[in-house]
């Protein structure tokens, strides 16, 4: 699955891989993106969140860097990746290369929160501590 959400004011346009996205799905999730990306100005930032991705397989990476153009030619300024367990990493940093000709900045962080954190310029919430819940008497 793929959600594809954006923030205009901000100028972020965000994309989450959930469980096991197959080509189809990439194709099928374009028309979101295209209207997303109707959005933004050129400069915009884009954050590709792989925190939930289960499985991306290679066949995913015709239509992937059909994506990755349009987000290009859209003009980004700079990408932002949250990839927790690099073995899911479907070749991201390749890709980027022939894809984004004009090379914006990339950076990848493992957590959402540090992804974040550099977005927003402000540091990431302290982790809310997790309480067991009391055993019965």
């Amino acid at each position: 699955m793929i959600l594809a959400t954006s923030n205009k004011a901000k100028q972020l346009l965000c994309v989450n891989y959930i469980g096991r996205v197959r080509p189809a799905e990439l194709k099928q999730g374009r028309e979101e993106l295209k209207a997303l990306l109707a959005d933004m100005r050129p400069g915009f930032c884009f954050l590709a969140n792989l925190s939930n991705l289960e499985v991306m397989g290679l066949d995913c990476r015709t239509e992937l860097g059909r994506n990755m153009d349009l987000i290009s030619q859209s003009g980004v300024g700079r990408v932002v990746r949250v990839i927790p367990d690099p073995s899911k990493d479907p070749g991201l940093n390749i890709l980027g290369f022939f894809h984004y000709p004009n090379h914006p900045p990339i950076r990848t962080f493992t957590t959402l929160a540090a992804a974040c954190e550099k977005l927003l310029g402000e540091p990431a919430p302290a982790p809310v501590p997790v309480v067991p819940p009391r055993a019965a008497k």
